[in-house]
């Protein structure tokens, strides 16, 4: 397998240093991670993206549903792809108050020797905020729907930082942005958020269901995908992201777009402000 998008997207060239793949992670912590997390795969050409894959981690080369085997295919798959950027819906940090020392690197190589759960680190950090629930100043300017350590986010935040951040970082094998320099031949990870992006689009209505309303609302958001998003989509995987009626198959698309938005527009050598950014972390919308 040459990975989701195909055997097509070896003939893109990895012009100027920027990625040609874009790759959108609708990511979970769950214990059947594999069947929960869905990866939408797609192509830059100039100021357009085409997409060609949309499939469930488990689908991934050596992979399965349970959260261990998906975790350890879906690196495998990440440092295959040296001309890739992902985009993942997991917090890549935690409030500044929250966090030991100055260094985001720091931060995230011993995350799991602080935390050895996600059930001890949801708790270390209620204590630690005195029972509040905490914000980034990222989370606050993108609209973000919860804490890093919410009840609904936790284990996203645990295993993603974990199981996905730390071992990248740990041997270099990835850039984290923008708490680390965009660098060519290796893959670039942004944090993404569907629904701040669709927020900022005034199209974050329920969409997560089974009832006609919340297909037609699917239906809307890949409508505008398609259109002013300079998307292009085929029709198999525009029925896969209409048919699944958790949304996760549609978020990840969304996230795709974002990391796509992100390229394009190259927020990504954006100048942030470094003494907050580059230790919380940064949402690109």
């Amino acid at each position: 397998m040459q990975g989701v998008t195909g055997k097509d997207s070896r003939s893109i060239p990895h012009s100027s240093g920027s990625p040609q793949k874009v790759y959108g992670v609708d990511f979970s912590g769950a214990a059947n991670a594999g069947k929960k997390i869905w990866i939408t795969g797609g192509i830059r050409e100039k100021d357009r993206l085409h997409i060609q894959s949309c499939l469930r981690a488990s689908e991934l080369p050596g992979s399965g549903n349970e959260r261990n085997r998906c975790m350890a295919a879906l690196l495998a798959f990440i440092r295959k792809e040296k001309t890739g950027a992902f985009g993942f819906d997991f917090p890549f940090g935690l409030p500044r108050d929250l966090v030991k020392g100055d260094s985001w690197r720091d931060f995230v190589v011993s995350f799991s020797f602080r935390y050895t759960s996600a059930e001890d680190f949801r708790k270390a950090l209620c204590i630690a905020a005195g029972g509040s629930e905490l914000k980034r100043m990222t989370d606050r300017a993108c609209q973000t729907p919860f804490s890093p350590y919410n009840l609904r986010l936790y284990r996203q935040t645990y295993y993603g930082i974990s199981e996905v951040l730390a071992p990248l970082v740990r041997k270099r094998q990835a850039c984290v942005l923008p708490m680390q320099k965009a660098l060519p031949d290796r893959p670039w990870l942004l944090e993404v958020c569907p629904a701040s992006t669709l927020k900022q689009e005034q199209l974050y209505v329920p969409y997560k269901g089974r009832t006609r309303a919340h297909y037609t609302a699917r239906k809307r958001i890949l409508k505008w995908i398609e259109g002013p998003c300079d998307i292009s989509l085929p029709r198999a995987i525009r029925l896969t992201a209409l048919g699944d009626s958790d949304g996760d198959a549609l978020d990840s698309v969304v996230a795709a777009f974002a990391t796509f938005r992100a390229l394009r527009d190259q927020a990504v050598t954006a100048v942030f402000d470094k003494k907050t950014y580059q230790l919380e972390g940064y949402v690109y919308v």
